[in-house]
């Protein structure tokens, strides 16, 4: 197990933020775990009393609506803090969080997080700063879906995956994602997605490595996604 004073990852969140004292300190009461692809990290209805850095891996993080239909929220990557809301809330997660690939992720404590956030103002206002972003994210993606069409919102989300997860050494956007995960985030039904993704390789915005989505015309599809 790595200790978190000399784990590198630390820089890249909010964790930057603590002392070496408090880093050892919470070195010794984080725990370690690799999550299968496909396995949940944690599911809907848990209660998970801690955050989760992460290590290596994605995870898609969705919700279950009424109608049974999934809607991905959000994707977290390698230095990435997961769980950040059950530290002010007693509530049970709304949310799923499940491995797109194998991950290795820390556990910590809601107890030693909350002490570092009643003495350390520079940690807790990157905590918060964070938790106003994903907000700020919900809330357009609520407004996306009301005003944007499928075809928009698939535009915007090849152009935000390229942005987020960068390319392979082939081009490709450097993150596997199934097609049902395509029009889950997008909020469409998957025939439609393959259908669209047919559409805008036909118009040479994008091309295929496999599974793996390559972006040829960024252009093209920034002018698609502002409704152009």
């Amino acid at each position: 197990m790595s200790k978190c004073e000399q784990c590198i990852i630390r820089q890249f969140n909010s964790l930057k933020h603590l002392s070496k004292d408090d880093l050892v300190r919470m070195s010794n009461c984080k725990t370690s775990k690799i999550i299968k692809k496909g396995e949940p990290i944690f599911e809907e209805g848990d209660y998970l009393n801690g955050v989760y850095c992460i290590k290596d891996g994605v995870c898609k993080v969705s919700k279950m609506s009424e109608n049974g239909k999934n809607q991905i929220v959000n994707l977290i990557k390698r230095g990435d803090l997961l769980g950040e809301r059950s530290l002010i809330s007693e509530e049970v997660s709304n949310l799923n969080a499940i491995a797109l690939e194998d991950m290795e992720v820390c556990f910590i404590p809601k107890e030693e997080i909350i002490r570092d956030l009643e003495k350390n103002p520079n940690f807790t206002m990157d905590v918060l700063k964070n938790m106003a972003i994903s907000l700020k994210n919900s809330d357009n993606l609520v407004v996306d879906m009301a005003q944007k069409s499928v075809k928009q919102r698939l535009a915007e989300t090849l152009i935000k995956l390229q942005t987020k997860f960068g390319v392979n050494d082939s081009g490709a956007i450097d993150l596997q994602l199934s097609r049902e995960d395509i029009a889950s985030i997008i909020g469409t039904a998957t025939e439609s997605c393959i259908r669209l993704l047919s559409e805008f390789k036909k118009g040479k915005f994008i091309d295929f490595q496999g599974k793996n989505i390559i972006i040829t015309n960024k252009n093209e599809l920034e002018k698609i996604a502002n409704g152009f």
